[in-house]
Order: structure tokens, then C-alpha cells, then sequence
């Protein structure tokens, strides 16, 4: 773990991602602009009575590709947003699933970041790739 992982950012994001704690996703900075985020798929993810709902799985691809962002600016009192995303499903994540969603940062400017994110099964099996694209802003802009 990257001691990105305590930096005050960072502890405010854990703080008041009210939606990560309702859908119980955590995660772990590995470094800066690199990620490892979790998720296990619960009933509460269903759509059918075996597979999770494609939009638990673009929350996981969303948190993670955000969050890769945050720790790749947030040094610089910055935070990010979600400027547009791309979603790819490739196998069903089924209940029981333990899922890890990879992200990293392809590309950083001074205001726009381009970043990848993968997810994986408890199998090691690809179930979903997402890129995104990111604004940077200061953080008193967030309320932070």
C-alpha cells in the first residue's frame, strides 16, 4: 500500500463516498495514479438470481478509474471528475464473486487525464475493461 493511501485527499474521499460504502466497494492505493479497487458481488448486486447488475459493475469501473485519478493529482490539492466513460462487459459477474478492478493513468496534463481500468473475477478471468476520461480541479471547488 502506497502512503498516498493516508494522504488527507484521499481520507476525505473514504469519508464521504457515501455510495462506495453502500454498495461496499474499498480499495488500495498501489502508487500514485494507480489503483486496486474491490468489490463482492452480495444479492444486493443481482439482476438475475445468479448475476450481478451491469451497473454495479461500471460503479466498481467508475470508483476505480476515479479514484486512479485522485491519487495521480491529489499531491497537488486537486480532485477529479468523471468527464465521460466507456464500458465494456465481457463475462457476468456472478454472486459470490470476488472482483478487483485495476486502474492506472495513461495520460496526465495539467487539467485532463485519460485512464484504464480492468476487472477481474476471483478466477483471474477479465469480466470488464472501462477507460475514462477526467477534469482535475482544485479541491475547494468540491467542497473539500
Amino acid at each position: 500500500m502506497s502512503d498516498l493511501q493516508n494522504h488527507p485527499l484521499i481520507q476525505k474521499y473514504i469519508e464521504f463516498n457515501q455510495f462506495g460504502k453502500l454498495i461496499g466497494m474499498n480499495f488500495e492505493v498501489v502508487s500514485a495514479g494507480n489503483i486496486e479497487y474491490y468489490l463482492t458481488i452480495d444479492t444486493k448486486h443481482l439482476a438475475t438470481p445468479l448475476a450481478a447488475h451491469g451497473g454495479a459493475i461500471a460503479a466498481l469501473l467508475d470508483a476505480s478509474l476515479g479514484v486512479a485519478g485522485l491519487s495521480a493529482v491529489c499531491e497537488n490539492e486537486k480532485v477529479v471528475s468523471t468527464l465521460e466513460m466507456s464500458t465494456h462487459f465481457l463475462l457476468p459477474a456472478l454472486l459470490g464473486d470476488s472482483l478487483i478492478a485495476k486502474a492506472n493513468v495513461l495520460s496526465q496534463g495539467n487539467r485532463i487525464l485519460v485512464i484504464e481500468a480492468k476487472v477481474f473475477n476471483q478466477k483471474n478471468q477479465l469480466i470488464a475493461t472501462g477507460n475514462g476520461t477526467f477534469n482535475a480541479y482544485p479541491k475547494e471547488k468540491a467542497g473539500l
